[in-house]
């Protein structure tokens, strides 16, 4: 059987432990020779026993042997365990640092494009699923192939016919299990994507069931769990389907009953023809067994290495995806324009991971104090075009500028206390209301803290709560999606950053709060430039530009009423907004459509 290549990335995560690997399978190694060597005193003991003139000293060195071997097998066996254990979480805590901190350089497009669930995978589920590899794993390996050599070794030397016969299930035992890890390996990748399917169901339909259940759509969202657990399940079944037949034959062949069957039949039929003297019985009937059985221990040790492997494969991918790029001497707004809040892209085009354009030649500039609303179909690239802006992804050709510098430049730092944004997906951390929206400014006094919610429509709420700005997100409240965005916007207000992306804010507002959350956006609006995506075309006819974008290019631009003008795209989507009296829904891979408040235009440029 060849290493699998999953194995791979695993040597390496592995190399700053090797020496204590080492140690600890050379202790295991010596632990496995002393519990064999117990047992052959054992059995050289009771055939002393049986001769026809028993060596009373004879009998008694073996069982010294056997008294001896026995404490030193456990002691190298339990001192083995504790240097696999101190590696294992040596390990955990470098690999769980180093994920962290790669997390944080990470593109925040990079978690755009993934669920929390597959995060979590990695983050937790892969890193804890090596556990048992490097803690126990390599060293129940290193047993199940020391036991059998050298038991093997000793039994040919008792009686060469029966110890080769001895060798037989164990080979057959192998043969059967490679081929069932054949079967098995071809899937191993397969089966880590389904459990990070599943695990971004599981994770989604959590999150989200209060908010369905309030929108009446909790049947849907069952459903939709319930074909992600149901393709799981039938993936699985199909996996476990095509391996088991053979499982199942290996684990027969090596049973004790069936190899006591095959050696000790013959054994006993050579004692009875005078072919070997019965005492000689002893050893097979005590180490045969065991041979063999090796190969059930080894089936699981080898899926367990598997297992950690492709696990190995996934940490290893999350620490070598690419950081964003800084400069080591980042430049600042500074003295390179007047006003920190123009915003500028020219021929700007991007493409995910080397595939078509999304984005083609996009010139655009947000000019400081004024609102831009994107607007186009379902996959137009009005996300995309958004987080272009606070630098989620970088452009694969053009340039993207916030205050005359290109955000490629700026340290990540000192863009995002100029660019801020409300998106979709509001994260939330498990720490206090007030400790969330300070979350930019960790310094700001709760009197800005309050005034910041109650210009997002989220005091009143707040304070409802025994805790009031102290409770704690998750243990002591659990806010609907709607009442999260508005601490989004809470949290931008107090940021005070003088660009602001709105990207489908109101897309998951209560039933009874979108008017709330639309004076949240008043306020946030309030002596900003603000870029947002509109799906509701009346909520942005007093945005002083509308950008209206078909794939990836931009096809009108101008204010509402001047589109309204001309035969285009714009025209023709607010006819049939204005004949169904429907908005346009929101992309569902990406977040792409938030309203733009409807209250006054900027305080006067908004309708």
């Amino acid at each position: 059987m060849s290493i699998p290549r999953p194995v791979q990335p695993l040597a390496r995560l592995l190399a700053p432990l090797r020496s204590l690997l080492i140690a600890a399978v050379v202790l295991q190694a010596v632990s496995s020779v002393a519990a064999v060597v117990s047992l052959i005193a054992l059995a050289e003991a009771v055939r002393a026993l049986l001769v026809a003139s028993p060596d009373e000293d004879k009998v008694w060195v073996w069982v010294a042997v056997c008294g001896t071997t026995a404490p030193v097998s456990l002691l190298a066996a339990s001192a083995a365990v504790t240097l696999t254990h101190v590696g294992d979480a040596r390990l955990q805590l470098r690999l769980r640092r180093a994920l962290a901190d790669r997390l944080g350089r990470v593109p925040l497009g990079w978690f755009a494009r993934r669920g929390s669930g597959e995060v979590k995978k990695v983050v937790h589920d892969d890193v804890h699923a090596m556990h048992y590899l490097v803690a126990h794993t390599l060293l129940d390996i290193t047993a199940v192939i020391v036991v059998p050599v050298t038991a093997l070794v000793y039994l040919i030397v008792v009686d060469w016919r029966l110890g080769l016969l001895s060798v037989v299930p164990l080979v057959a035992g192998i043969w059967l299990f490679a081929r069932a890890m054949a079967e098995a390996g071809t899937k191993m990748a397969d089966y880590g994507r389904a459990a990070a399917e599943i695990n971004n169901a599981v994770v989604e339909f959590v999150d989200g069931i209060a908010v369905v259940k309030t929108f009446g759509r909790a049947r849907s969202a069952y459903e939709r769990f319930g074909r992600a657990a149901d393709a799981f399940h039938d993936f699985f079944s199909r996996w476990v389907a095509a391996t088991t037949a053979v499982t199942t034959a290996s684990q027969i062949v090596v049973a004790p009953p069936a190899v006591l069957l095959l050696v000790l039949g013959p054994g006993i039929a050579l004692v009875v023809h005078g072919g070997m003297p019965a005492p000689e019985i002893i050893p097979f009937a005590l180490l045969a067994p065991g041979v063999a059985g090796a190969v059930s221990n080894i089936g699981t040790r080898l899926q367990a290495l598997r297992t950690g492997g492709v696990a190995a494969a996934s940490v290893a991918g999350l620490l070598d995806t690419p950081p964003l790029p800084v400069l080591d001497t980042p430049r600042t707004t500074d003295g390179a324009t007047a006003d920190r809040a123009t915003v500028e892209l020219r021929g700007a085009s991007f493409a995910y991971d080397g595939g078509p354009p999304v984005l083609d030649g996009i010139d655009l500039v947000l000019a400081p104090g004024t609102v831009t609303a994107l607007v186009g179909p379902s996959g137009a690239g009005k996300s995309t075009l958004a987080r272009l802006v606070p630098r989620f992804f970088d452009v694969t050709s053009g340039s993207v500028t916030v205050g005359g510098v290109d955000v490629r430049e700026l340290d990540p730092g000192t863009l995002y206390g100029l660019v801020g944004f409300v998106f979709q997906d509001v994260g939330l951390l498990r720490a206090s209301v007030a400790d969330n929206i300070a979350l930019a400014r960790p310094d700001a006094p709760r009197e800005a803290i309050v005034e910041a919610a109650r210009a997002a429509q989220i005091h009143d709420r707040v304070v409802r709560e025994p805790a009031g700005y102290d409770a704690v997100v998750g243990h002591d409240v659990t806010f609907s999606l709607g009442e999260q965005q508005r601490i989004a916007i809470a949290r931008a207000l107090l940021a005070d950053a003088p660009v602001l992306v709105l990207d489908e804010a109101t897309a998951y507002a209560d039933p009874h709060a979108e008017d709330a959350v639309q004076r949240a956006l008043s306020a946030a609006a309030a002596g900003r430039t603000l870029l947002v995506i509109a799906h509701r075309l009346a909520s942005v006819r007093d945005a002083d530009q509308i950008v209206v974008l078909e794939q990836g290019r931009i096809v009108q631009r101008g204010r509402h009423t001047d589109l309204l003008r001309s035969e285009g795209r714009y025209r023709r989507m607010w006819a049939a907004q204005q004949s169904t009296d429907q908005p346009e829904q929101p992309d569902p891979p990406e977040s792409e459509s938030p309203e733009l408040p409807a209250q006054g235009r900027h305080e006067g440029a908004l309708a």
